[in-house]
């Protein structure tokens, strides 16, 4: 890679790195479904106009229906999911369960007929960050760092993040992804509306929840995705993949050094067994369709 590619490769990871902080600092003042419609609203202006520029937005709605089932999987759920979670558990280890998304994939894809899942480094993968899962449920549960309830909402948001994306590029593999997720940000955004207005605080709002809000629309939710898809376009999807592990890695240092979050004995031992696991597990050593 190029030092430019490396240099958005980094950026993209503290991007989507950054908003499990965000989220968790939102929450204090806002509810979940005003923190979705906020990012959402803001990811869609931003974006809408530039897939309306290149001209790639017709394409994302002759193909709504997958769009908006794209959009269930990748933005309702999941997000209200998080932010509903990160009421109970830290944005570190919210931030390290997404990070089993790629094995997630791997088994979905297996089911779309990619049958290299059954290779041997791969399922040693998939085995690995099973066991870094179990281990980080266990003993975040056991020692009362977390709610077992919240991780198991933040699990099946990564396998939602997971089936979303590859339905999506299954059934629309020539649409732009800009396109795909500024259509999708803005469903999301109508859809929590109601919601929004009407559990819109109350009390007045503290600097840090609002400025949260607002940097989780612009940075983590709108420049996230527009930085990932240019890197994506110069490395391939697959390399571009691997920015999950950069991810993992800034949600759980930022929830400690910024947050004051305990990095414990449950992220120690889980962190490495989950992002090798990752990284096994989504790595193929033949040429398989994708």
């Amino acid at each position: 890679m190029t030092r430019r590619t490396w240099g958005l490769f980094l950026l993209v990871g503290l991007l989507w790195g950054v908003p499990y902080l965000f989220i968790k600092v939102a929450v204090r003042d806002f509810s979940p479904a005003v923190i979705v419609c906020g990012r959402t609203a803001i990811g869609a202006l931003v974006l809408i106009p530039l897939a309306i520029a290149n001209k790639s937005i017709i394409d994302a709605i002759r193909g709504w229906r997958f769009v908006l089932l794209y959009a269930v999987g990748e933005m309702v759920g999941p997000w209200f999911l998080i932010t509903t979670a990160e009421k109970k558990i830290s944005s570190g280890l919210a931030g390290l369960l997404i990070a089993t998304v790629p094995i997630w994939s791997t088994i979905i894809t297996s089911l779309y007929g990619d049958k290299t899942v059954w290779q041997r480094r791969r399922l040693f993968g998939i085995a690995i960050g099973f066991i870094g899962v179990v281990a980080l449920v266990g003993i975040e549960s056991i020692t009362g760092n977390a709610s077992p309830l919240a991780i198991g909402i933040v699990v099946i948001s990564a396998v939602l993040y997971a089936y979303s994306t590859i339905m999506v590029t299954t059934n629309l593999p020539n649409v732009s992804g800009l396109a795909i997720n500024s259509v999708a940000m803005a469903f999301t955004a109508i859809l929590f509306l109601p919601f929004a207005i009407a559990q819109w605080p109350v009390d007045p709002i503290s600097l840090q929840s609002g400025s949260s809000l607002i940097a989780l629309g612009i940075f983590s939710t709108a420049m996230a995705f527009y930085y990932f898809f240019i890197v994506m376009a110069e490395i391939g999807p697959a390399r571009a993949s691997l920015v999950t592990y950069l991810n993992t890695a800034f949600a759980v240092l930022l929830g400690v050094i910024i947050l004051g979050e305990k990095f414990t004995l449950g992220i120690a031992i889980g962190l490495p067994l989950v992002l090798i696991g990752s990284y096994f597990a989504s790595r193929k050593t033949t040429t398989s369709v994708q």
